[in-house]
């Protein structure tokens, strides 16, 4: 992590970064609640006065003439001769050749987009749009009203989209709709990677991966999607859900009642570091003995160990600093009435919301730790990178635990998304670290961590000298 990166992140995180908190730990921002309940009630409203919705994500860093982007064009225009409604993210790229195709097939063309401190332009095909601040509302009101996804081949954004949806498909929180995927050459590396991997330490299952479509053409895409309609939805994402007629409905109070008591839970947590990994692994495993052992140094660092809260890695890791007498603090997901949590935890809270605990178990992070894991491991990963590459979160420590299994994922990106397609820059290759060994992966965090307590002291010394003069 370069200095003058970290120096310029901490003196502007107030203005630009939407998941960072002030030096003592507080997130009792009340302005920062009310702008994301804001933007959920908005979002939804939009959201409500359309039918038929396919969403289609892909990259915007794709030129017009592309071959992507002219499938995408082909099947916008499909689709809104067929009486669809075409959501994209509303920039360039792919996002504007579905909204041109969607224009020119006389249908309704959408703009779901966001706000970053560099321009983000809605593209001019795009009749009727809504912008947002922070991310996790934006991708909230991408996915909660699709009938059908598209992916084309992306970046960063892309792949937090896609593993955020197939995530929650995953969990049940959404309703399980067509998954097309637009370009063999970008997706299969993902795929090898998914069932090389992923599969054999069972954190995704075979069938999940066949139920995905891998096409080349919109009249291929189309077939999977021809024949969804707009049904009574069982997500909870749903804008249907959240709307009676006219009238707010009582979830509204939930989500935000939910937000109030995460981010009461997070005031006074310092230097905390995220372990992400697999819930699906026993006691025997390598990974669980890592992760125990990380948790364990961690805590002995004095940093406070996050987790999902739950089985596997999350259980690991947990266990580690909770025996050494360390914070160990778990963010975990309600399924139902019943909270997931493993029997090591100091601190825990539970969600009903995915979106709201994501949010809550992003913001105290000042490192991440990544463990082979599946699609939420994979969806917290990109997420992360999408978020730092976009400003919306300071630069920090994004380790990636074992060449061996990571090894696949890195060059699908090197290879198809830097080099073959362009979907990610070269700087954008260098926010993460791949670590075999626990010292690297320590002391990587704690340099880290003494040049930002460097930089904060020389801050307050500067501000302390020009305020007395």
């Amino acid at each position: 992590m370069r200095e003058e990166e970290i120096k310029k992140a901490i003196q502007q995180k107030d203005k630009d970064f939407s998941y960072s908190i002030n030096n003592e730990g507080d997130y009792r921002d009340t302005w920062r609640i009310f702008r994301i309940m804001s933007e959920f009630v908005e979002g939804y409203q939009f959201l409500s006065q359309f039918k038929n919705e396919v969403t289609i994500l892909g990259s915007a860093r794709l030129h017009h003439d592309n071959k992507y982007s002219l499938v995408a064009y082909d099947l916008g225009k499909l689709l809104a001769e067929n009486d669809f409604t075409v959501i994209t993210g509303g920039g360039p790229g792919i996002m504007e050749a579905g909204n041109h195709g969607a224009y020119d097939g006389g249908g309704e063309s959408i703009g779901i987009n966001i706000q970053l401190p560099f321009e983000q332009r809605v593209n001019q095909y795009v009749k009727k749009s809504t912008g947002f601040y922070y991310f996790f509302t934006r991708k909230v009101m991408l996915t909660s009203p699709a009938n059908a996804f598209v992916f084309f081949p992306g970046g960063y954004g892309t792949m937090d989209e896609f593993f955020e949806i197939v995530d929650l498909m995953d969990m049940n929180k959404m309703q399980r709709v067509p998954i097309v995927l637009v370009g063999k050459e970008f997706w299969q590396p993902l795929i090898d990677f998914l069932r090389q991997k992923a599969v054999p330490i069972g954190s995704v299952l075979p069938s999940v991966i066949d139920s995905w479509h891998l096409v080349e053409t919109a009249e291929e895409a189309y077939q999977f999607i021809k024949n969804t309609k707009d049904r009574e939805v069982e997500s909870e994402l749903s804008p249907h859900h959240f709307q009676n007629g006219q009238k707010l409905d009582w979830k509204i109070f939930r989500i935000m009642a939910e937000m109030v008591d995460g981010f009461e839970f997070l005031t006074g947590i310092k230097n905390s570091v995220n372990v992400l990994g697999t819930k699906n692994i026993t006691t025997e495993s390598e990974y669980y003995q890592v992760a125990y052992r990380v948790g364990q140094r961690l805590a002995k660092e004095g940093f406070s160990v996050v987790s999902g809260g739950g089985p596997g890695t999350m259980e690991a890791v947990s266990r580690g600093a909770f025996e050494i007498g360390g914070q160990s603090i778990g963010i975990n997901i309600k399924y139902g009435y019943k909270e997931r949590k493993n029997a090591y935890l100091t601190k825990a809270i539970g969600f009903q919301f995915p979106y709201i605990r994501k949010l809550i178990i992003t913001s105290p992070a000042t490192a991440f730790v990544f463990l082979p894991g599946g699609f939420g491991t994979l969806h917290q990963l990109f997420e992360v990178l999408v978020l730092i590459q976009t400003k919306k979160m300071e630069p920090m420590p994004v380790l990636l635990y074992n060449h061996k299994y990571w090894e696949p994922l890195l060059a699908f990106i090197k290879e198809v998304m830097v080099h073959k397609l362009g979907t990610v820059n070269d700087e954008d290759d260098e926010f993460y670290q791949i670590v075999d060994s626990e010292d690297h992966l320590l002391d990587a965090i704690k340099t880290f961590h003494q040049k930002r307590e460097d930089l904060l002291e020389m801050l307050k010394s500067r501000d302390k000298d020009e305020g007395g003069e």
